[in-house]
């Protein structure tokens, strides 16, 4: 979690061969998992966000072949310190009447 923006940008184009400028954001999480930082192009300058959780660890890819894009809905869980992939979702209702 020692790099800048450079660093962080390097990583993006040069491992992952992925266009840093392309609207994206880009995730990057330190061996505690309790942190990470995010850059972003926002077309004139580079914005770098950074997160600590006071309690509990991220759920992060440990391999490079475990990296992936997310959803925005997966975003949100992420920052809010919940499992990217979820196991079960509530299924849809029945058509009917309650009586």
């Amino acid at each position: 979690m020692r790099r800048g923006i450079d660093g962080l940008a390097s990583i993006v184009m040069n491992q992952y061969e992925i266009d840093v400028y392309s609207d994206a954001l880009f995730l990057f999480c330190g061996n505690s998992l309790d942190r990470f930082k995010a850059l972003y192009w926002d077309g004139d300058g580079f914005i770098l966000l950074y997160k600590r959780f006071e309690n509990g660890k991220l759920q992060w890819p440990r391999k490079h072949s475990e990296v992936k894009s997310l959803t925005q809905q997966q975003l949100r869980w992420l920052l809010e310190g919940l499992q990217v992939d979820q196991k079960r979702k509530i299924s849809n209702a029945e058509h009917g009447y309650i009586s």
